[in-house]
């Protein structure tokens, strides 16, 4: 069974995907990385340690997950659209 829903709703659900596909990439390039260059040239990257995230690192990850759970579902969501 196919939802319908109008036109306008398939073009406002469009512009929530751009806006949360243009977070999610921001979210992920914040996020720090711990390998560093060794690991380009086959360092091992758990020489470093253990690492706790804390505060905005912690917020920014956190974050990044729960917008990508909302891409998803508002992709999925668009499935059910009929045009």
């Amino acid at each position: 069974m196919l939802i319908l829903l109008p036109v306008a709703m398939a073009h406002t659900l469009s512009y929530i995907q751009i806006i949360l596909s243009v977070i999610l990439v921001a979210g992920i390039l914040f996020q720090q990385s711990e390998a560093g260059l060794g690991s380009a040239f086959g360092a091992d990257g758990m020489t470093a340690g253990h690492h706790t995230r804390r505060g905005f690192e912690k917020f920014v990850f956190v974050g990044t997950i729960v917008v990508a759970v909302l891409f998803a579902l508002s992709a999925f969501a668009s499935l059910f659209l009929v045009r």
